[in-house]
């Protein structure tokens, strides 16, 4: 049985590597232009080369998004874009445009291209009209259900993937095509700028009423009547595998690496517990913990099972739940000492009761005993953003494992 792929996002480099060394198979990421997340921190050409290169060399695949709707005036910069990218050696192309397509067959004809859910892909003709104009894999509209997805594959080429979001934020929209942050903000979602309208806290007002902001639901603050709650799949990964899924996407291009390794850290344990042995296979409620140790809002199984209900909304607040700090990532390892170098992330003091996590879900627990400067001084706490600081290990650790501590306050926004 082929494994399924785990498929993560990444903003920047460091959250390349990071989706990566937690256990990724492929990441997706957008350079500066053509890709639906403008206000991430996004790849210049040598940080694409250079990410491109660690995921090769340790098997793994990269993305490139090119997934907006363009207008006339983005394809004027498309042509010398393509001839940039041609220079790397990315694995893929994602798009949603007929125009861009065609683009990317003349000029990168050997370029493997994938389908974004952008383009609304929810019954088997028109997976196969895609597959026809010479794409590899679709990333089906978020909007199936798990029968819906059945009937697709089994209705489609052999060799036509399909992609699935399996976690991560929803839109109000139809696989993401929405109006409300052009209306609201003039900002294009559908060219990379959306100023997430569906988060704001909305009242009505009666038109012969001006002034009076009446709560749609009855509360004080409002109501968030857009708000979806987070998508959350981990309980039913034999499910997602099963259907005839090729790759299990995470969303979060804009999220934290401590984000991204921390989902990844999870799906990736529980994929690789089903492959070891399918028939004894046994969801496990601590991957579910470990995934709240992430901001998130409430979960919600989306369309999987069936339409969603008023359920699937937030009304009441458009806050992230925060349970954890990431305090800091570990950059060197000493082995006779056990001491670690760490690039401080949050405020780090003496005494704090800390959690390490590495790949492979390996996590411990100690209590900082001493913590040293760049200069073998010791302090007292690490005020500053990504200071370098030094503490002892209780167990052994390697670069890229990551330090963080249960937080007081759990909502922050």
């Amino acid at each position: 049985m082929k494994k399924i792929e785990l498929l993560a996002p990444a903003g920047d480099l460091e959250r390349l590597k990071m989706a990566i060394i937690y256990g990724a198979d492929a990441v997706y990421i957008g350079g500066q232009v053509f890709g639906l997340r403008a206000s991430a921190k996004n790849f210049s050409f040598e940080d694409m080369k250079e990410g491109v290169e660690f995921a090769h060399d340790r098997g793994k695949k990269v993305y490139v998004t090119l997934n907006i709707i363009p207008h006339n005036e983005d394809l004027k910069e498309l042509d010398e874009y393509l001839k940039e990218l041609s220079k790397i050696d990315i694995d893929a192309v994602i798009l949603s445009d007929p125009g861009t397509l065609m683009y990317v067959k003349e000029h990168m004809p050997h370029m493997e291209i994938h389908l974004s859910t952008q383009a609304n892909n929810t019954n088997y003709m028109s997976a196969k009209f895609w597959y026809a104009q010479g794409v590899k894999r679709i990333v089906i509209a978020r909007e199936l259900a798990f029968d819906e997805i059945r009937e697709i594959r089994e209705n489609t080429p052999k060799n036509l993937e399909f992609e699935a979001f399996i976690h991560g934020a929803m839109c109000i929209s139809y696989s993401g095509r929405c109006l409300l942050s052009n209306y609201m903000a003039n900002r294009d979602a559908n060219r990379g700028e959306c100023a997430h309208p569906c988060r704001w806290e909305y009242y009505l007002m009666e038109e012969k009423r001006p002034g009076e902001y009446i709560p749609v639901f009855e509360d004080e603050k409002g109501t968030y009547f857009f708000n979806s709650k987070d998508l959350c799949m981990i309980e039913y990964i034999p499910d997602l595998i099963e259907c005839g899924l090729s790759s299990l996407k995470i969303e979060g291009r804009m999220k934290s690496s401590y984000y991204v390794a921390n989902i990844v850290n999870v799906y990736r344990k529980a994929i690789d517990t089903y492959y070891e042995n399918k028939d004894q296979y046994t969801y496990n409620p601590k991957w579910m913990n470990e995934i709240k140790k992430a901001s998130h809002r409430e979960f919600t199984t989306g369309f999987y099972m069936n339409k969603p209900t008023q359920k699937e909304q937030l009304y009441q607040t458009s806050s992230y739940v925060r349970e954890y700090d990431f305090l800091g990532l570990v950059k060197d390892y000493d082995d006779e000492s056990g001491i670690a170098t760490i690039e401080q992330r949050n405020r780090l003091f003496k005494g704090d009761e800390i959690e390490i996590m590495g790949p492979n879900m390996k996590i411990f627990t100690q209590k900082v005993e001493y913590i040293w400067n760049e200069e073998g001084e010791e302090i007292s706490v690490a005020p500053h953003a990504q200071q370098i600081i030094k503490i002892k290990m209780k167990e052994p650790v390697e670069k890229y494992y990551i330090v963080r501590k249960p937080r007081e306050n759990h909502s922050d926004k």
